[in-house]
């Protein structure tokens, strides 16, 4: 699938990355990378902002576990998830979600097959100026 498909997903079915002017950098089989610039999500600081930091990383967690499943129809919600903000992002945000390795993703595959639905596990980061600004993990369940 295409950056501009992933994106185009993304805008139909959650709004807000419409909103965010969320984009797909880069989808491979290792990791996805999605971008937002910082003038919609900043904050009165002029840093970005929380929520929006919550949300791209949410955002790029769930389109991994979508992306990683292949199956179109599938829907996709997070079960649970914990954020540290560790130091301010003052640009535009990147967030990076490697996927787990191939027997994780093949277990995840496997139970979603068996039994109509599974779950997996995902770190996101957020870095800013070569150090680490955000850490996100989350908890993701897919269901047919």
């Amino acid at each position: 699938m295409q950056p501009r498909e992933i994106e185009q997903y993304l805008h139909d079915k959650i709004p807000l990355s419409a909103a965010m002017k969320i984009r797909v950098v880069e989808w491979t089989n290792d990791y996805l990378i999605l971008e937002a610039p910082l003038a919609p999500n900043r904050n009165h600081l002029g840093t970005a902002f929380g929520g929006s930091l919550n949300a791209i990383a949410t955002l790029t967690g769930y389109g991994a576990v979508w992306l990683a499943l292949d199956v179109r129809d599938a829907h996709v919600v997070i079960r649970d998830s914990t954020i540290a903000f560790r130091r301010p992002v003052r640009g535009d945000i990147r967030a990076v979600c490697p996927l787990p390795d191939q027997a994780a993703l093949e277990a995840f595959r496997s139970d979603f097959n068996r039994r109509g639905k599974a779950r997996l596990s995902l770190q996101v980061f957020i870095d800013h100026e070569g150090e680490r600004a955000v850490e996100f993990s989350g908890t993701f369940v897919a269901v047919k």
